[in-house]
C-alpha cells in the first residue's frame, strides 16, 4: 500500500512539473508572439509584413482603372453646366491649383496636373485657351528644344486674357476636396464654379520625375585562389 501511495505521489508530482514546464514554455512563447503576431481579443494570427513601396514600384504597377484626367473630366462637365459669359470670343487661361490652408504662391504636383487637364478639357468645348507660358523664341539646347518657360521675364505681358480658371485644395479624409471657379480678370467676377472629389490612391499615383530611379547595385565577384 506504501509502494502505491508513493507511486501515486510521485506521478503527480512529475504531472504537475510537467504543467509548470508547459505553462512556462507556453508563455514564453506568448511573448516571442506578440512581437511578430496581431493579437484581436482571445485569437492571436500572424500579420504579413507590408513592404514599403517606393516611386519605383508604384511606376511599375498596375494601371489605375480611372486616373486623374477622369476626374478633372467630371469636374468641368460640372464647370461648364454653369458658366456664363465665357464663349468662342472670350480667351481663357488656367493657373495652378493650390492648397486652401497653404501658401498661394506655391503648388504642388497634382495641382499643376490639374491645371493641364482642365486645359484640353476646356478646349474640347470649344472655348479658347491660352498657354500664356508659351515664350516668343525657341530655345535650342543640348538638352532638348523648348518653347515654354516658368520666368515671368521671358513671358509676354501682352495676353489677351479675360478669364481665368483657379481653384484650391483640401486634403480630407480619403483624398482631396476640389473648389474651381473661373473669374473675371477685371472685373474679378465668378461666372462659374465646380466641385469635385479626389481619391487619396487617385492623387498617390502621381510620380515626381525628380526622384531617381531604383537601380539595383550589382555586386562584382571575386574569383577564389586555391591557396
Amino acid at each position: 500500500m506504501k509502494h502505491i501511495t508513493l507511486s501515486i505521489i510521485m506521478a503527480s508530482s512529475l504531472f504537475s512539473c510537467s504543467m509548470i514546464d508547459n505553462s512556462v514554455s507556453d508563455s514564453a512563447s506568448v511573448v516571442d508572439v506578440k512581437k511578430e503576431e496581431v493579437s484581436q481579443g482571445n485569437f492571436r494570427f500572424s500579420a504579413p509584413k507590408r513592404e514599403e513601396k517606393t516611386d519605383e514600384h508604384t511606376f511599375l504597377g498596375k494601371e489605375l482603372p480611372n486616373n486623374i484626367n477622369f476626374y478633372m473630366r467630371a469636374l468641368m462637365q460640372d464647370l461648364v453646366s454653369n458658366l456664363q459669359y465665357v464663349n468662342e470670343s472670350t480667351p481663357i487661361a488656367v493657373t495652378s491649383f493650390v492648397f486652401l490652408d497653404g501658401d498661394y504662391e506655391k503648388s504642388s504636383l497634382l495641382g499643376i496636373q490639374m491645371s493641364e487637364s482642365l486645359i484640353h478639357e476646356i478646349h474640347k468645348v470649344g472655348i479658347p485657351v491660352l498657354d500664356f507660358k508659351v515664350t516668343d523664341y525657341l530655345r535650342v539646347t543640348e538638352h532638348g528644344d523648348f518653347i515654354s518657360s516658368r520666368d515671368h521675364n521671358e513671358l509676354s505681358p501682352d495676353i489677351p486674357i479675360k478669364y481665368v480658371v483657379t481653384g484650391n485644395l483640401v486634403k480630407h479624409q480619403g483624398g482631396y476636396l476640389v473648389n474651381a471657379r473661373v473669374v473675371g480678370l477685371s472685373s474679378k467676377a465668378v461666372v462659374g464654379s465646380a466641385q469635385s472629389f479626389i481619391p487619396a490612391h487617385v492623387a498617390m499615383a502621381l510620380l515626381n520625375s525628380s526622384v531617381p530611379p531604383v537601380i539595383p547595385v550589382v555586386i562584382p565577384q571575386v574569383p577564389l585562389v586555391q591557396g
